[in-house]
């Protein structure tokens, strides 16, 4: 299958009115321009898009016929995903056409959907009269501003985002999550606390003693979407300078921890994950200023340059585990990788980090490797890849819903081919606000089980924090005291030898929290309360049964396990049903039943007739 890229090329109006001269076509562009103005529309926005709220974003993602949508679908026109020369601009335009008519139609075209642009024709040019219309006088321009936290939009006299609280010149991007969210930029008590408690420690550590390494490096800050959006694109530099500053501002890095050198991956090592295709039109966009491969993956001419130097991070943070020099790494990285596939790229992902490092650590001498995968996407892309090793395997949690949640993978049943049936582990979560308790749930019940089973040589986390309470695409409840609590399970495993690497999360302080919790644990520190012990919600339960059912299978020693939460859920089960029945017994009834036509009604409500059958028995 070959790779499709979508290449965006820009003209501007200088170059346009040289291409064609004549009169006609200028009264056409005056007219697009006179329309574009007229709705208060910017010439370099050509998306436009209402602002929701999480929960409304959320399902405006699944599609409200059940379909699946992209993580971030902009609902671009044909225009945003087709080159177009010059040549074709002036052929498709009729000369004889009237301003009047080209603005209806531009106007028009602009409220299609995908699903009408392919039924364009049954629009009637005549349908509206717009002889009495006249032009505005004056415009008056709405002041907007977009929180840097979590990129919602917001009028510009509220100081604080109506979303997420975070206030409008919110210091997170120099303190981390640290600066206050309710004031204006400065450091907060607890910033000054850390900053002095790690100050005495940073002058007294070592390299040699510095066992979390580190990979980062500022080039793939370069990597951005260059078109103008009525919104930010949710994977934006500022992801990774958040992290940054945190871990800066807790003293971790700089400090405790130690970076090692990026470099970019060879074509060789990419070649042991991605088709020729993949990597090549990867490579190709470092020629266009702005390129997309699918509607919500873009790229710029740095973009290609930053996929390289993510993977070969990766690669060697894995190698460099393995071999001994480090104890653990975190692999502050991006564009993220779990959704690239063998020949394709999507979900903002370019080259697949965890497959590179994962194949990196088995050259590196590992035999057996594990990917756990907590993103609240499915990771359609490293399933698709290792779906036929054995030597290697995934685990993911995600949220699924039936398949209507992106990507719309990872169901179940989903086990893996060829022979290597049961090395893919799907956890689907069947609905949104997932928490802690369930993810540590399935954990003690699911992964911990499997991954002992086969234990593993090497262990990598997919470590995705968009279910992270307050993330805008997620909408889950996971917080850093959970991904605390996760990763100091996974660190039992392999003897210790965990390679952590970013893929998604989008509420900048929700994924600098989390991250810096994780971290803490790499080098350590306790996670601190224990979750253990914590009750699943019902959905949850009945999640980790159905996946329980089809993975004892494979791995017998989960079918003992099976057989008790089977008995608890029954019991379960039996409470709620009893507690449904005292709610039906205990509804009140007006008292003036008691002497009217309902009697015999407020009678069996309050319980009075069974209460006398049984006296007279």
């Amino acid at each position: 299958m070959k790779t499709k890229i979508y290449l965006q090329i820009f003209m501007s109006p200088y170059t346009l009115e040289h291409l064609h001269a004549n009169s006609e076509y200028s009264m056409v562009i005056e007219a697009l321009q006179t329309s574009r103005l007229a709705n208060g529309e910017a010439e370099n926005s050509n998306c436009p898009e209402s602002f929701l709220s999480p929960r409304q974003d959320c399902k405006r993602r699944h599609g409200s016929n059940g379909t699946i949508a992209t993580p971030y679908d902009e609902n671009c026109t044909n225009e945003h995903m087709v080159g177009v020369s010059s040549r074709d601009a002036t052929e498709d335009i009729d000369t004889n056409i009237q301003p009047d008519v080209v603005f209806k139609k531009a106007r028009v075209q602009r409220e299609l959907t995908l699903q009408d642009m392919y039924n364009q024709d049954s629009f009637d040019d005549d349908d509206e009269d717009d002889s009495d219309w006249e032009p505005m006088q004056k415009h008056f321009e709405i002041m907007k501003w977009f929180c840097t936290n979590c990129t919602m939009v917001n009028l510009d006299d509220v100081v604080h985002c109506d979303i997420c609280g975070e206030h409008k010149e919110s210091g997170i991007l120099r303190h981390g999550f640290f600066a206050s969210p309710s004031s204006q930029d400065g450091p907060t008590d607890v910033e000054l606390e850390f900053k002095g408690k790690y100050k005495d420690m940073q002058s007294g550590v070592s390299f040699s003693n510095r066992c979390t390494a580190i990979g980062f490096d500022e080039r793939m800050l370069l990597h951005s979407e260059v078109e103008m959006k009525p919104r930010p694109h949710p994977e934006r530099p500022d992801r990774l300078r958040a992290i940054a500053a945190s871990l800066a501002t807790a003293g971790i890095f700089p400090g405790r921890c130690h970076p090692i050198s990026a470099r970019e991956i060879t074509r060789e090592e990419l070649k042991m994950v991605h088709s020729l295709e993949q990597i090549e039109a990867v490579d190709l966009s470092s020629q266009i200023h702005s390129s997309y491969f699918t509607p919500d993956t873009y790229a710029n001419e740095h973009s290609a340059r930053a996929a390289r130097l993510a993977a070969g991070l990766c690669a060697d943070l894995a190698s460099t585990i393995l071999s001994g020099r480090a104890k653990n790494g975190f692999a502050l990285v991006r564009p993220p990788g779990h959704h690239a596939g063998v020949s394709q790229a999507m979900g903002f992902c370019l080259h697949n980090n965890a497959a590179v490092a994962a194949l990196a650590a088995l050259a590196a001498g590992a035999k057996k490797v594990l990917i756990v995968d907590w993103d609240v996407h499915h990771g359609n892309g490293t399933q698709e890849i290792f779906e036929r090793n054995k030597s290697v395997l995934y685990i993911s949690l995600h949220r699924h819903e039936g398949g209507r949640f992106y990507p719309g993978t990872g169901a179940a049943n989903e086990v893996g081919i060829d022979g290597a049936e049961g090395y893919c582990v799907n956890v689907p979560w069947n609905r949104g606000g997932v928490g802690d308790n369930d993810y540590v749930f399935a954990f003690q019940n699911v992964v911990l089980p499997i991954a002992s089973e086969f234990d593993p040589d090497f262990t990598i986390i997919s470590a995705g924090f968009d279910a992270a309470r307050g993330d805008p695409l997620g909408c889950c409840d996971v917080t850093p005291a959970g991904y605390a609590q996760m990763t100091h399970m996974l660190n039992a495993l392999s003897g210790g030898k965990l390679l952590v690497i970013l893929e998604g999360g989008y509420n900048l302080r929700s994924i600098s929290s989390s991250a810096t919790s994780v971290i803490k644990v790499l080098l350590g520190e306790n996670p601190g309360c224990e979750l253990g012990d914590s009750a699943p919600s019902k959905s949850g339960l009945v999640t980790v049964l159905e996946v329980l059912k089809i993975q004892m299978n494979f791995w017998p020693s989960l079918a003992s396990r099976f057989t008790e939460l089977q008995s608890l859920w029954e019991i379960y089960a039996a409470e709620n049903k009893k507690k449904q029945i005292k709610k039906i017994r205990r509804a009140d009834a007006p008292i003036w039943w008691k002497w009217g036509r309902k009697r015999l009604l407020y009678q069996i409500i309050k319980g009075h007739l069974r209460v006398r059958s049984r006296g007279v028995n």
